[in-house]
């Protein structure tokens, strides 16, 4: 157990998750914040879990949200009760949490104007539902008002609040819907954070000469779908049919030094016009290049990632949050905990938690079937 943070994590009946999760926990900790994710069988519970957690504990600080599936004590869990919870021992002025909102760009400042001042928060942790009037905007706009790097995902669009921020001395029980919140970092907090694809490149960034709305029409001077095909290869390219869940776009990001990409969804074809259709809105001018989906290449993307973490590490992390795509996981390894195993080869056995979302946010933008690894170190 690393000084400072504790997991817990529990599965089955209920009305005994808080109890089984506390009796994980040490006593007398002298933690101030608490992490806590659970899955949506466990939803209805959440404000119960909140108080009893924040009872047993001592913590009056709460932040989370209810997943997809969870990622925790080695295991991944989808579709039955669970929750899974993060203490932290940090001093009560270097982190802040903000309420639900979908005006973050009036609301944070409002709020929190001083404390971000005073503490040029470096990082914040955050929860999106995708039921936000508008999900990118207020993305964008919860980065700029804090002039943090944010880290995250969005939470389940099923459950009525799935967002947590209760923070010590707030009034209600800090649940909310159809916004952000989250947990703001000073830099005094030691943070490393990293993304991972779950794609990888199949062919060469290439340039839209001519596009609809989300209708690619032509690339580098030729019908769309003749490129497409070229850059698949003949095997994908002679059966149409296999696409589906392997093949995506890849939107180059603007000034990116890694060559990141967002993975949005090849969503049609249209033989006829020789035009494809993506699950975002281009324009002439935008690059784009195709991924392949795979285990391999997921896997080879995950220990690129944790191998770059751990060069920029002194020293061995404290306790990590990991937010993954509920497309990868057992749905794309095949097998269950693969990602938290390959985390705890790298840094060992450090109090881990995390969920499966909608879409991923890593700086302030919206990804889909990526892997945000955050490192308290």
């Amino acid at each position: 157990m690393n000084p400072g943070f504790a997991a817990a994590f529990a599965k089955g009946d209920p009305p005994t998750l808080a109890q089984r999760c506390l009796e994980q926990l040490p006593q007398g900790s002298d933690a101030t914040l608490g992490i806590l994710y659970v899955t949506e069988p466990a939803a209805i519970r959440f404000p119960q879990l909140v108080q009893e957690l924040a009872a047993g504990t001592g913590i009056a600080n709460w932040v989370g949200g209810v997943g997809l599936g969870l990622c925790a004590g080695g295991e991944e869990v989808y579709e039955r009760p669970a929750a899974a919870v993060l203490t932290a021992a940090l001093p009560n002025d270097k982190f802040r949490l903000f309420a639900p909102t979908d005006d973050p760009a009036s609301d944070l400042p409002r709020h929190h104007a001083q404390w971000i001042e005073a503490e040029q928060p470096s990082l914040a942790l955050v929860h999106a539902d995708p039921r936000c009037r508008d999900l990118v905007k207020t993305t964008i706009e919860t980065g700029l008002a804090t002039g943090a790097f944010l880290v995250g995902g969005l939470v389940s669009h099923r459950c009525a609040t799935p967002l947590l921020a209760s923070a010590a001395g707030a009034k209600g029980d800090g649940l909310g819907t159809a916004g952000i919140s989250g947990l703001m970092l000073s830099p005094d907090i030691g943070i490393a954070t990293a993304l991972t694809q779950g794609c990888m490149p199949i062919g060469p960034t290439r340039r839209i000469d001519e596009a609809r709305d989300n209708v690619v029409i032509a690339i580098d001077g030729r019908p769309a779908l003749s490129v497409f095909k070229d850059d698949i290869g003949p095997a994908l390219a002679e059966d149409m049919r296999r696409l589906g869940n392997v093949i995506f776009a890849g939107l180059p990001v603007a000034g990116s030094d890694t060559g990141d990409y967002l993975v949005r969804n090849l969503l049609a074809i249209d033989p006829a016009n020789g035009w494809i259709v993506l699950g975002a809105e281009v324009e002439a001018g935008d690059q784009l290049l195709f991924c392949r989906r795979d285990p391999d290449s997921a896997r080879a993307d995950m220990g690129r990632m944790l191998g770059q973490l751990a060069r920029r590490l002194h020293a061995p992390p404290k306790a990590a949050v990991y937010v993954s795509c509920v497309a990868r996981g057992v749905s794309l390894f095949d097998e269950p905990g693969v990602e938290a195993a390959a985390i705890r080869e790298t840094f060992g056995d450090i109090p881990l938690v995390g969920f499966f979302a909608n879409g991923e946010i890593s700086r302030d933008r919206l990804y889909g079937h990526t892997g945000v690894l955050t490192l308290f170190t």
